[in-house]
């Protein structure tokens, strides 16, 4: 047996659910927002209603947050997308927003329901790793001039450091050092004809 929820029952779990959510008429003008939307924007229904919303999306997002929204009410298609909303206090926020196509019992196109989650913390976190990527690239990466005899590295201060130096000083490398075969073989014949 399958349970439909009553509309009381369906508006009760839209109003206490954790997300942000949103209805678009087939005008795709915002025709609903459930409390959790309300309250994290700090604004009415009346103000975001239509296109009210769109106030809160950064400027830097506006114009692509638009086109797949309009994009994608034209088809009815399904779209995920990101940008940064102003929460209540005036701080933007990066949101996750998926916009769904409803239709009416009997097939009717009505429009678009959406459900929104603020996702800042995980964009934060990418943007950091990436940053640190970069960095960490950006030490490792270019010409280090490095002398043909005695192999010191001439720093960004025009001194020549120990090659474990500048490496250690510039990554996480840490040294431990030893003798290859090579020089161990050449450094016993340097004995060996001392002792003679």
């Amino acid at each position: 047996m399958t349970y439909r929820l009553t509309l009381p029952e369906y508006e009760a779990l839209v109003e206490q659910s954790p997300i942000l959510s949103w209805r678009a008429n087939t005008d795709a003008l915002c025709d609903y927002f459930n409390d959790r939307w309300l309250s994290f924007r700090g604004r009415t229904m009346e103000q975001e209603y239509g296109n009210g919303w769109a106030e809160g999306v950064h400027p830097d997002d506006f114009d692509r947050c638009l086109k797949i929204y309009s994009d994608n009410f034209k088809i009815r298609k399904t779209f995920e997308m990101e940008y940064r909303l102003m929460r209540h206090d005036g701080v933007y926020r990066w949101i996750f927003d998926r916009g769904v196509p409803f239709y009416s019992d009997n097939g009717e196109f009505t429009g678009f329901i959406g459900s929104c989650v603020d996702v800042t913390e995980r964009v934060e976190a990418q943007e950091a790793l990436r940053a640190n990527l970069e960095n960490q690239i950006k030490q490792l990466k270019g010409i280090i001039p490095i002398c043909s005899y005695c192999k010191k590295i001439r720093n960004d201060e025009a001194s020549w450091q120990q090659l474990e130096t500048y490496i250690s000083a510039h990554s996480e490398a840490l040294f431990s050092h030893g003798i290859c075969p090579t020089c161990f073989d050449e450094q016993m014949k340097e004995l060996n004809a001392l002792k003679i």
